[in-house]
């Protein structure tokens, strides 16, 4: 039995804006919804959010704490803050929290995707885009484990190829793809197994 898409969720660090700019304009609805964390300042989160809102057909957001998550809407973890998924009667809930950094990033991409991984496990798709260090890889592995595909960005193409690179090493990406055909390929998966 192929499992449905019922989440989508993104890593991203160094030129991880200009990659997810690249990409959020490209992908159209339906689609489930979209989770990320890109390591960024506290109040860049919001108007980078903002920015891709009005260029994206998706509503794109800035996540809040205590939001239940909906289709065709993106939310971005604010900057400085951790961001988690949390399940609740209304459905998956996002949970913004202060904790130390996790491999000195906060929001780490390493807490959302592990939470990704327990509550959705194979009807998630991770994605992991251009960044220094290896925060990611650990969760992405998670997720795999639990049945998600994953995804990649390729070395070619990264301003950085830390986080892909680490994630590819432990064997948590099924695909590499670059950045030029990420858009294409997460539609191509979301509308093939949801179809």
């Amino acid at each position: 039995m192929v499992n449905r898409i019922n989440l989508i969720a993104i890593g991203s660090s160094t030129g991880g804006v200009e990659a997810l700019a690249t990409i959020l304009p490209r992908l159209l609805p339906p689609l489930p919804p979209i989770v990320i964390v890109q390591h960024i300042p506290a109040g860049f989160s919001r108007m980078f959010a903002n920015r891709m809102d009005k260029e994206c057909v998706l509503t794109v957001k800035e996540g809040e704490d205590g939001e239940i998550i909906k289709e065709n809407c993106v939310y971005i973890a604010p900057g400085g803050i951790h961001m988690k998924l949390c399940r609740r009667s209304a459905g998956l809930q996002i949970s913004c929290f202060m904790a130390p950094p996790v491999h000195s990033c906060r929001p780490a991409v390493d807490i959302l995707f592990k939470s990704v991984a327990e509550l959705v496990g194979a009807t998630a798709l991770g994605v992991i885009l251009t960044g220094i260090g290896h925060d990611g890889a650990e969760g992405l592995l998670q997720m795999k484990n639990r049945g998600a595909l994953t995804l990649g960005q390729d070395e070619r193409s990264c301003i950085v190829y830390g986080m892909p690179k680490s994630a590819y090493e432990c064997g948590a990406v099924d695909r590499q793809i670059p950045l030029e055909g990420m858009a294409l390929a997460i539609s191509s998966i979301v509308h093939k197994r949801n179809r």
